[in-house]
Parts: structure tokens; sequence; C-alpha cells
């Protein structure tokens, strides 16, 4: 299946894919279609020899600012496939980078958990409001970010559900570098191109082997957050809050 060009671009530089969130005019929000664009182009990646790395980042200027609300407002479908890219996403085989600019909401934070490298702009901000809008942690999220930033920092990140800076990111073990604002996507460049020269099937082992520990409890968490957040989309506190969202925005 190819990616649909339309709210992801597409490309493939000798090798190496960069896969281009596009929809500037909603800070690059994920709908449905996008989701789907997406998936599309990890399974091409994984699917293809020729491709050895797959590049995630975002146009305008932002990487993304999170589930695109109005869209799952009216498609409740937008949330599964939400999980199937996290689990595309999370079950990938070849060396996943992404490059930050911008805002990085929701899961646009969620998903650098299962990126192999992260570059941020020094201007970065990420935010992991799920509790603020009634709702509760995806993405493996409770398993993988204690793991790496540990409980304090995790509660910090995930129950205050405030903004917080590319250096905060760094040390919560999202970000593998923070380079100058504009530069991110050069830096996964220059890393996809060493990725690229080394041994394909060396690195699909290795990649393996780093996940070997949480892979099989990873995908059963992502389950069981999936479950708990779409029961708290109905949720009183989450409609009262997703009117809150919807008034602030007219």
């Amino acid at each position: 299946m190819q990616p649909d060009q339309t709210s992801v671009q597409f490309e493939n530089r000798d090798g190496i894919a960069i896969a281009t969130i596009n929809r500037p005019d909603r800070r690059n929000a994920i709908d449905f279609a996008t989701y789907k664009a997406l998936i599309a182009a990890i399974q091409q990646v994984e699917n293809d020899p020729a491709m050895r790395v797959l590049i995630l980042t975002g146009t305008g200027g932002n990487f993304t600012s999170g589930n695109d609300l109005a869209d799952f407002a009216r498609n409740p479908a937008a949330a599964h496939v939400a999980i199937e890219f996290l689990q595309a996403l999370s079950c990938a085989q070849k060396p996943m980078i992404a490059a930050v600019e911008g805002f990085a909401v929701g899961i646009g934070s969620t998903m650098l958990l299962h990126c192999d490298f992260c570059y941020a702009g020094r201007s970065a901000r990420f935010r992991m409001p799920f509790v603020n809008l009634g709702l509760t942690p995806e993405g493996g999220s409770s398993l993988l970010l204690p793991q790496i930033a540990g409980h304090k920092r995790t509660a910090e990140l995930l129950m205050l559900g405030e903004e917080f800076p590319a250096d905060v990111a760094s040390d919560a073990g999202l970000v593998t570098a923070i380079v100058e604002a504009g530069d991110a996507l050069g830096a996964a460049i220059a890393t996809a191109q060493k990725l690229a020269q080394l041994p394909a099937e060396g690195l699909r082992l290795t990649k393996q082997l780093l996940r070997a520990n949480y892979a099989e409890p990873l995908q059963k968490v992502i389950i069981e957050e999936a479950k708990i957040f779409g029961q708290r989309l109905t949720s009183a506190e989450a409609q009262a809050a997703f009117a809150r969202f919807f008034a602030a925005k007219r």
C-alpha cells in the first residue's frame, strides 16, 4: 500500500525514506487519513529491502500537535487506527528516526519512545496532556517512560501534563540530541546515512535484541492503555474537556 501523499509526504532518498506529516494548517494534527498514511509509510519501508531507514518529521515548523480532536469526535475509528499506527511503529524492524521542530504534543511525544533516534530543534516544545483532557496515557508510555525517565519525572510529565522544553525531553530520554532550531531533519538525515551504510541484518538483530526484554509486555500495555483510553473518550470529564477545547478554538 502506497502512503497517501496528501496528509503525509513520502520520499525515498537513496534508501532513506522520509515521511513528513503535511497538515500545517492544523499544526500537523493527526486525523484518520494521516494515521493510515503513516502506517502505509512504515509498511512500505519494512517491506522494501532497498529502504534502510525511516525518518518521521512534520512540515511548517511543527512535528505534530497530536490527535485531531475534531476528527476523533466525528470518527470513532480514528482511535483504533491510532493504535494500529503505534503497533506498526513499535514493531518495526528497521531503524526509525524522528526529527522534531515546534510542537510535539500527545502522541507526538509518546511516539518518540518507539523511535531509535530523535533529534529536536532547540525551540521544540513537548507536552502529554492526556489527564488535562480527562484521558489517560497511550502508546505504551506508562511502561516505557518510567523505565527511561524514572517514576517521579514520568509523574511530572504525565500527571501534570504541562508543556516542557527540549532539554527536559532530552533529560527524560525522549531525545537523542538537541540541535539548533531548523536543523533537526538535517541531523536525522546524517544519522540515517550512517545507518544505511551498515550491514542490514546485523542492524535488524541489534534492534531486536535491544527490545527483547520488553517487546511482548509492551504490546499488552499498548492494548490495555487503548482500552482505558477508549472508555475515557466518552467519560463526562473528557467530554467537558473537549467542549472547553473547542470553545477556545472559536
